[in-house]
């Protein structure tokens, strides 16, 4: 019998509902958990949030910690099962670990990743998403998604889940 994949997808503070809403959603088509870090900039009750989730938002395999310390003592998170995203991110996307078990753990939309948690897993954590100088970063909700599944590309049993 073949390893559980498991994903992890981690937004501390995230500001925006739509974009919580959006990476639920994705997490949920990828098979991956979602956890939320407070202080979050609305409430997770609120319809918007609902709305960008869809009807699907209830079936979110969701998490809610008071803080990054709560979590990673609760998650017992070994370093080579963490990425960190920050647009100055050491690491390419496409270089991230191949952990059966991986966190992929994202700022908020205007303040980053703090730097506290920087600390905690260093530089050679960090990655980033490739793009264009036109643009100082992407959405991240579009981030969650190209991560999510690029995180998913080389694990086998993730290919042949159907398509509809």
């Amino acid at each position: 019998m073949s390893p559980v994949t498991e994903r992890h997808v981690v937004l501390i503070a995230p500001e925006i509902h739509w974009n919580t809403g959006n990476a639920g959603r994705s997490c949920l088509g990828a098979g991956a958990f979602l956890h939320l870090i407070r202080p979050l900039g609305f409430s997770i009750d609120t319809r918007e949030v609902k709305r960008a989730g869809l009807d699907y938002w209830p079936n979110v395999k969701l998490s809610v910690w008071d803080d990054f310390a709560a979590f990673y003592a609760s998650m017992r998170i070994a370093a080579h099962e963490v990425a960190l995203f920050t647009k100055t991110g050491k690491h390419s996307v496409w270089d991230m670990p191949r952990s059966q078990r991986l966190f992929l753990i994202f700022g908020s939309e205007t303040k980053g990743i703090p730097s506290p948690v920087r600390n905690l897993f260093g530089e050679s954590s960090t990655y980033h998403i490739p793009i264009s100088p036109d643009i100082r970063s992407l959405n991240l909700s579009t981030a969650v998604g190209i991560a999510l599944y690029e995180s998913l590309r080389h694990v086998p049993d993730f290919h042949a889940w159907p398509c509809h």
